[in-house]
């Protein structure tokens, strides 16, 4: 099987949580043929996606990419859903990339299908109707790094390792990332990192403005720090309206490619409309008059 849904564990984002990821992590190795877990029961609003290749350092298979097609389809089946984390079941790495076993065995014809469905994957990924918050402990190197990318958000242990390393072995970042690094990091910075192959810290990704938060990996953290400190993350976008969560990532990302401030605010404008009629809106006015803390349905 390579997709697991999981309901059977619910975690709280509190000092317990390292231990708890951890049990996950446990649970999740010994049942190796789950090669991606949703878990919709960790907290609120919230579901964690974990890589689980441990065999292959999480690496981008046929099979993986399927499991991501299946979880990305579950995932907007599921309406209470406020915001995904993106993280690993396998202590120290997040994805190491593409499988370069699998990938020698492949014909040369079948090389540029797999890239192009790779990066629909991760442009899916990218437009998904909620926040998405990538948890990067350890390495996460050229297409891990790219799936990173096409999250909105991205947390990395201090030690973590990320790069774009694709011109070592000859080739390109090509599920995004000659797009996406630089609409992070701007162009010139974007080329000098894919020139040279670089590989950053967390810590040095965060100076950088590659990752919004850089996490110190804790004695006893067993390399789930980013994944923690994700999910906390998470929990506190999830108290908030979905629709406008959803709405404000969609102004803010259309926004971004409308080609003028003024298109650009024609866009914020139709995505505040979707707003208005809304009951969480007319729920959010009660609760601030009422000095309570708002229950939003979604509606």
């Amino acid at each position: 099987m390579a997709l697991c849904i999981s309901n059977a564990l619910k975690l709280s984002v509190r000092p317990s949580l390292l231990a708890l990821c951890q049990q996950q992590s446990a649970r999740c190795l010994s049942n190796k043929q789950d090669e991606l877990i949703l878990d919709f029961n960790r907290c609120p609003g919230v579901c964690v996606a974990l890589l689980n290749r441990p065999q292959a350092k999480n690496a981008l298979s046929k099979s993986l990419i399927g499991a991501l097609e299946s979880a990305f389809a579950a995932v907007r089946s599921q309406r209470a859903l406020r915001a995904l984390v993106f993280g690993s079941a396998v202590p120290g790495v997040f994805c190491a990339g593409a499988d370069l076993k699998e990938r020698a065995t492949m014909p040369e014809s079948d090389v540029g299908p797999f890239v192009a469905k790779a990066r629909d994957l991760l442009q899916e990924l990218a437009e998904l109707p909620l926040p998405t918050v990538a948890a990067i402990d350890g390495a996460a190197l050229g297409g891990g790094l790219e799936l990173a990318l096409a999250c909105d958000l991205r947390v990395a242990s201090d030690d973590a390792r990320l790069g774009l390393v694709e011109t070592r072995l000859a080739i390109i970042p090509g599920a995004g990332g000659t797009q996406r690094l630089p609409s992070v990091l701007g162009p010139s910075l974007a080329k000098e990192l894919i020139y040279t192959a670089r590989v950053l810290t967390g810590a040095e990704a965060q100076t950088l403005g590659l990752v919004s938060r850089s996490v110190p990996q804790q004695q006893g953290a067993n390399g789930f720090a980013a994944l923690a400190s994700a999910i906390e993350l998470a929990s506190e976008i999830a108290k908030n309206g979905p629709v406008a969560l959803s709405m404000a990532k969609k102004a803010i990302d259309n926004g971004m490619s409308a080609g003028s401030m003024r298109a650009a605010l024609d866009v914020e404008a139709n995505c505040y409309a979707r707003v208005i009629p809304t009951k969480d809106r007319l729920e959010g006015l009660r609760a601030f008059k009422e000095k309570r803390t708002p229950v939003y349905t979604g509606e």
